[in-house]
């Protein structure tokens, strides 16, 4: 088998793209988008192009099948994700393989995406009950109003995902969703179609009602308008800039939303930090899935009395990875995804180097590998007026600053725009907490890298600033797609002054009932 050849296997031969394809339901079945093997930057596949009544017919066939879905009992329905969980451990390498050609990334980090997948099926198969249950709420009037919060799901669910994780983010944001009573309308990345579509046949094999989820391909510029239009709820995972769009189109529509958005994340090496574990969590913090990770590092703040040893063990670490386009276990890391985010990556680094800036490790592309692979790169000297200094690279390309002072580092890893995810460094877990709860970021990780708040998943997950609105995960990520209702039963006397009862009187005595209440704990 020759090398090209190992890397199209029959998991992702041309019959099995082809009936994934199939799935997608367009008027014009001739108009085509090509899929391309980011391994080598040949064809792949194709899938259909989808226009705008493409995506209204698709809203409509969901919306059909909705309300049957929700009157299902919620054991049913989690039921059917802890299936899906199943299913997805049982066939995972299908999705391996699929996941690597169409994105790039080395099988370790590709495998994320099938812990993540089955963490978040099985942590909504167990507590979707609890949080769709009827909630008992304290009434107006103690003892006399029995109050009740309810919840119904949204309806439909437009979900926008990106092509940096086509599993995790294809699906997972739909998961709690579904098993709350929704349908989706889900659209992955024309250049990551095929993982999604492939977690859709397999909830449909676990028990989802076919047509429930509805997927259309094509580009976000085209078919996001449309979604949005047709959608009740929005989930988009994306660029700020294009966030900053989504949000007043869906503003205009009156529906929420919820968006993971950009981010120039930070690291931070305390001076009391393990220097050895600091550097292994620093490779995977820059460089996992290629740098390519909402939630990746690319500003790290060194200390003086450590900067010395900490570059030149993480500077050795970074070059001795191996990258390579293999579909087993052995590379540390991938390909970039398309020659668009090379030239990112390529226009960032000779930008610095040519206003000063030096090459620690890295620096170069490796065409010998494939035609999108660029080597893990570090950076010192890097100043304001070069683009990496603020602008998001989404590649594997990191800068570090050597800082003075914890005050120093945590004044430089706020001053951004951004504010998704960063890292902290530490021997003393009690400074480690104090310094994170002064990072203005959504999530934080002390001694980890990403992982750790991530796969919290009972916490919530999402950025602050311009790094996104709404969270994902825990009772944020499915208590969003429902809508709460009040039911308020008043039983004996109404709520204000009786019929036929003196008001001056009503006023004197709730105003004396209001001080008794004050002093009561637990009464609001």
């Amino acid at each position: 088998m020759t090398t090209t050849e190992s890397r199209v296997p029959d998991t992702v031969g041309s019959a099995r793209l082809r009936a994934l394809s199939s799935r997608v339901q367009a008027a014009d079945p001739e108009s085509r988008i090509e899929v391309i093997n980011s391994m080598t930057g040949r064809p792949l596949g194709e899938v259909p192009r989808c226009t705008g009544d493409d995506v209204a017919a698709a809203a409509a066939r969901a919306r059909a099948v909705q309300p049957s879905w929700a009157a299902r009992p919620v054991k049913e329905r989690t039921a059917m994700l802890m299936r899906f969980h199943d299913l997805v451990l049982q066939h995972q390498d299908e999705v391996l393989d699929l996941i690597q050609v169409e994105n790039g990334k080395a099988r370790r980090h590709a495998f994320e995406e099938i812990i993540d997948v089955c963490q978040v099926s099985r942590y909504y198969a167990h507590t979707a009950a609890h949080y769709l249950s009827p909630k008992r709420r304290q009434g107006a009037q103690l003892i006399l109003t029995r109050t009740w919060e309810l919840y119904h799901p949204k309806g439909l669910v437009g979900v926008i995902s990106p092509w940096n994780y086509p599993l995790t983010l294809g699906i997972s944001d739909a998961l709690p969703a579904i098993v709350a009573g929704n349908a989706v309308l889900t659209k992955p990345d024309q250049q990551t179609p095929y993982a999604t579509l492939w977690a859709v046949r397999l909830l449909e094999e676990a028990g989802m009602p076919p047509g429930l989820v509805q997927v259309v391909t094509g580009s976000g510029a085209e078919l996001g308008t449309p979604i949005i239009e047709n959608s009740d709820f929005l989930m988009f995972t994306g660029s700020t800039a294009v966030g900053r769009t989504v949000a007043s189109q869906a503003g205009q529509q009156l529906i929420d939303c919820s968006m993971e958005l950009g981010g120039k994340n930070a690291l931070l090496v305390l001076d009391d930090a393990d220097v050895e574990k600091a550097v292994g969590g620093a490779v995977r913090a820059c460089f996992s899935n290629t740098g390519q990770l909402c939630i990746s590092m690319e500003r790290m703040f060194v200390p003086a009395n450590l900067w010395d040893d900490f570059t030149t063990r993480f500077a050795a670490a970074t070059k001795a990875m191996k990258l390579s386009p293999a579909l087993d276990y052995s590379a540390d890391m991938g390909s970039l995804i398309s020659q668009k985010q090379l030239d990112t990556v390529i226009r960032h680094v000779d930008d610095a180097v040519a206003k000063g800036a030096t090459v620690l490790a890295g620096g170069k592309p490796r065409p010998d590998l494939g035609p999108f692979f660029y080597e893990p790169t570090i950076l010192s000297g890097v100043t304001e007026d070069m683009a990496v200094y603020s602008d998001e690279t989404f590649g594997p390309l990191v800068s570090v600053y050597r800082v003075n002072s914890e005050e120093e580092a945590i004044e430089r890893a706020n001053n951004s725009p951004y504010g998704l995810n960063f890292s902290v460094w530490t021997s003393d877990p009690k400074r480690g907490h104090r310094v994170a709860a002064r990072l203005q970021a959504g999530t934080i990780n002390v001694n980890d890298a990403y992982a750790a708040a991530w796969a919290s998943v009972d916490a919530p997950m999402g950025g602050m600033k311009a790094s996104g609105i709404g969270r994902r995960h825990g009772e944020h990520g499915i208590l969003k797609y429902m809508e709460a209702q009040t039911i308020a039963i008043e039983r004996l006397l109404p709520v204000g002054s009786p019929t036929g009862f003196d008001a001056a009187r009503y006023a004197r005595i709730a105003t004396a009932g209001m001080r008794v209440l004050r002093r009561l704990p637990g009464v609001k």
